[in-house]
């Protein structure tokens, strides 16, 4: 029998059509293992629908346009009972307006878990890799699934995008290992590609302060403290910063409209692999336990990952 069951029944009666999405704010590496498990399901005859929970951001736009596949739609909420599968998070802080009255099936993941709960038993699947795509990779060759050139190129953008094209340390021998692969289906060199897909996301130059701080961000609960991490990636840290009051401002409004006690702002230089953050709120003495800030800004030398790296120093510091 294949690891995913073909059909599920309740009641005697076949089940609607599953919705499958990423994160709220979704990077590329969510949208693209949204689409490539709507693929995964119909292959193993399940009806499925890959559907998104924000706009794409430059860099997934890119990508879609060039590989020449339809981005999935625009969803905002789920009705209570509808089946649902996660992809790339597990937390329903980040999930759609909904979650907890939906019938989750399935997750898949390569993030922590937490603050995960459900009524039922499903299927869970996990990897610490370096994005959702590759754990994605695994469950085809579990389920002997072939991956076309289309999913291929798709599993190749969400390794290209998460890992940084390998330079982000939660980068792992597997990813690279899989790339390898993948590229002989996709027939893309993922250095070249990888490097256009990650230009493309750096183009801010159109974007307001609000649009800046929500391009790539996720809230979190931990022992009772309630923040966002935000992050965004340049070839030019101080560019960015010439904005900084414009976008504290935004920042501050973001606190005040969801009753945050933290909001880390972190701007990503890919060329350096370092990082400058804004932090703001209430309990920004949880950031300088190990980073002094000057301006609301502290500098972070050789930190480009936000789960392996800004997180566990907030975490460890709550």
């Amino acid at each position: 029998m294949n690891i995913l069951e073909k059909e599920v029944e309740i009641g005697g009666d076949k089940m609607d059509k599953t919705f499958i999405f990423g994160h709220k704010n979704p990077d590329t590496d969510s949208i693209c293992s949204a689409v490539i498990m709507e693929d995964l399901q119909k292959k193993l005859g399940i009806e499925a629908e890959a559907t998104r929970l924000g706009d794409l951001n430059k860099e997934t736009s890119y990508a879609f346009k060039f590989l020449g596949i339809d981005p999935p739609r625009k969803i905002d909420k789920v009705e209570p009972g509808s089946n649902v599968i996660l992809v790339d998070h597990n937390e329903f802080s980040q999930s759609v307006d909904g979650i907890e009255e939906a019938n989750i099936k399935m997750f898949v993941d390569h993030h922590r878990i937490s603050n995960f709960r459900t009524s039922e038993p499903l299927f869970g699947f996990t990897q610490p890799v370096g994005c959702t795509g590759t754990v994605l990779y695994t469950l085809y060759q579990m389920n002997n699934i072939e991956i076309t050139p289309k999913i291929a190129s798709l599993m190749l953008t969400s390794i290209a995008s998460d890992t940084l094209l390998f330079k982000s340390p939660t980068c792992t021998k597997q990813d690279i290992d899989v790339a390898k692969k993948l590229e002989k289906i996709a027939n893309i060199d993922i250095n070249e590609y990888g490097m256009d897909l990650l230009k493309a996301g750096t183009d801010l130059s159109d974007l307001t302060p609000e649009q800046l701080i929500n391009v790539d961000a996720k809230d979190f609960e931990v022992n009772g403290v309630n923040f966002t991490i935000a992050q965004i990636n340049t070839v030019d840290i101080d560019e960015v910063l010439k904005n900084q009051d414009a976008i504290e401002e935004a920042i501050n409004n973001e606190i005040k409209e969801k009753g945050l006690d933290l909001f880390v702002f972190a701007i990503t230089d890919i060329l350096n692999s370092n990082s400058e953050i804004i932090a703001l709120g209430k309990r920004t003495d949880i950031v300088e336990k190990t980073h002094k800030l000057e301006n609301n800004r502290a500098f972070l030398e050789g930190v480009v990952s936000r789960k392996k790296q800004i997180l566990p120093l907030i975490n460890n510091n709550i």
